[in-house]
């Protein structure tokens, strides 16, 4: 009998298959007590173990590149966390067995985020994988992962830890379904990244039987479980019509009417970058820095190292535009050699160009690495600071830049609400905004982009966040300036025609879904895209303001 279920659609596309569920970890191993002359033996075998499963983190990091690489290198710094591997070898010396140490450490560690007010606890799954990973090894039993097929299926998990979501094929894997996580989670993104249909945060997931055909609509974030033929039909038909869509869209984004949107790629390294053009993006929109200084958390990268990097990227754009975000260190990218351990809530604390302001010296061998790394090419460089919150953040990052020597554009982007508030203000001091809209939904809701069970909070259809964009625009438009979208929002390309409406001069998302908002824009004008926009600004909630603009845009 054909069931409908309804998560949170995060990757478009269309999958059918029939269900394979990923393999659980041992979670607990034995308690037992070692007589004291085995503990350093013990020691030993935790320092291994952790050592041996942060090189595989880097490896399978190294495999995947782009975003995912970053995702993964700061997984590994989380294996070897100074802190987490001293109260292992403490947990050792008092009786404990190495395997028996990393579990109570890393349940320990988990209760400590949680009282301090629960701000990383979206990345739980990243730790629990990172433990299991660990004490699998210890165990000497295989990691459970990714089910052992030859014909393909669609995964279904309690969640997806960035090592098993970042290596999935999609030969195989048609799509995947998560009881937990939410729009912006690494799952999501790395989804996006891959082209894989995902619907995240569906409640009873793990009760989907194995071998039960379902089918996975990921832009709208239904499932159909045990879908009848003319179910299947009317969604393969779906899919036909979009691709063909895809394929008859082309050149540079615009409405039906000609005004132009430029479809830009949110990029983590040169890796990701034959995916940005051969989708036709018109340049880079986030070009995200913090590949690099993942390598080593203990120093930043060499000035030369940045600049062969950075000019890999800007190379590859003739005449196009990119914009780079200087590093966003901190909360959930701590680094050693920059960010403190110590702090009770890192997500409100010192991070992004807080965290620049207080080491000077990292801030500027970026900016002159970026002005030597544009030196002699073709194309349009921008670089924007992160986490600004208002005009005196905003004038120190311009004044940064100009003592640099850069010659580019400096702008800020708006992921607090206060920055929003006073968009304004800060275009005095920079001369475009770049809305991050994963943070500025977190930070609007209090609602951490990473938890499933605030992921209602996180939709980027909430009117509150819609309303916080428009004034950005506005404020952008009135100064004569440019106000783009780089947030997860932009990649929805119903939503796109609703940012574009709201006066967003430029879209930058995931390789992957340019050819969707490019094709979608296409089919309206901008006064279709402003009605949509205002309707949408007028609704209560989420799913309300999503209605709101379909029934605009349909003529309905």
């Amino acid at each position: 009998m054909e069931t409908t279920l309804r998560g949170v659609g995060v990757s478009h596309g269309v999958a059918i298959g029939e269900v394979r569920h990923m393999g659980t970890a041992v979670l607990e191993p034995p308690a037992k007590q070692i007589p004291a002359e085995e503990a350093g033996r013990e020691q030993g075998r935790a320092r291994k173990a952790v050592e041996a499963v942060a090189a595989d983190l880097i490896a399978r990091g190294n495999l995947a590149g782009g975003e995912a690489q970053a995702v993964l290198e700061a997984q590994a710094m989380m294996a070897q966390d100074p802190e987490l591997m001293a109260d292992v070898e403490r947990r050792i010396a008092v009786g404990s067995t190495a395997e028996r140490a990393v579990y109570d450490a890393f349940a320990a560690y988990r209760e400590l985020l949680a009282n301090a007010g629960e701000y990383l606890a979206g990345r739980v799954a990243d730790l629990d994988d990172v433990r299991n990973r660990i004490v699998a090894r210890l165990l000497g039993v295989p990691m459970p992962g990714v089910p052992d097929s030859d014909e393909p299926y669609v995964l279904v998990a309690r969640d997806l830890a960035p090592a098993d979501t970042a290596l999935l094929d999609p030969t195989l894997v048609l799509g995947f379904v998560t009881e937990e996580g939410g729009p912006t989670s690494h799952s999501a993104i790395l989804a996006r990244a891959l082209g894989v249909p995902a619907v995240v945060a569906l409640p009873g997931a793990g009760e989907l039987a194995e071998g039960t055909m379902i089918a996975v609509d990921g832009s709208t974030g239904e499932i159909f479980v045990n879908p009848s033929e003319e179910k299947k039909g009317q969604l393969e038909a779906a899919a036909a019509e979009r691709k063909a869509a895809l394929a008859a869209s082309t050149g540079p984004g615009a409405t039906a009417d000609g005004h132009k949107v430029p479809l830009l790629a949110n990029v983590g390294g040169p890796s990701d970058v034959p995916a940005a053009v051969e989708a036709g993006a018109e340049g880079v929109g986030l070009f995200r820095t913090e590949f690099l200084f993942l390598d080593d958390s203990k120093k930043a990268p060499s000035e030369e190292k940045q600049v062969e990097a950075y000019r890999q990227v800007l190379e590859a754009f003739p005449e196009g535009r990119v914009v780079v975000r200087v590093l966003d260190a901190g909360a959930d990218k701590p680094l050693e050699f920059l960010t403190p351990a110590d702090e009770p809530n890192p997500a409100l604390g010192v991070r992004g160009l807080r965290t620049l302001l207080d080491h000077p010296e990292v801030l500027r061998t970026q900016l002159t690495a970026l002005a030597k790394a544009v030196e002699g090419l073709p194309v349009y460089l921008e670089v924007m600071a992160p986490m600004v919150a208002d005009r005196a953040d905003a004038k120190a990052f311009a004044d940064a830049c100009r003592a640099a020597g850069l010659q580019a554009k400096f702008g800020a982007m708006v992921e607090i609400p206060s920055a929003a508030l006073r968009a304004r203000s800060i275009l005095q001091e920079v001369e475009f905004l770049s809305l991050g809209t994963n943070d500025l939904a977190q930070y609007t809701f209090a609602a951490d982009r990473q938890v499933g069970a605030v992921s209602r909070l996180q939709d980027p259809w909430q009117p509150a966040l819609l309303d916080l964009v428009a004034l950005s625009a506005e404020a952008a438009k009135a100064e004569g300036k440019s106000c783009g979208v780089c947030g997860e929002a932009a990649s929805d390309p119903l939503l796109a025609c609703v940012l574009t409406g709201l006066g967003v001069t430029s879209l930058s998302m995931g390789s992957a879904s340019i050819p969707y908002v490019r094709a979608t824009l296409a089919k309206y004008t901008l006064a279709q895209c402003e009605r949509a926009a205002a309707a949408a600004r007028a609704a209560d909630s989420a799913e309300e303001a999503r209605g709101a603009a379909q029934a605009v845009l349909s003529g309905e």
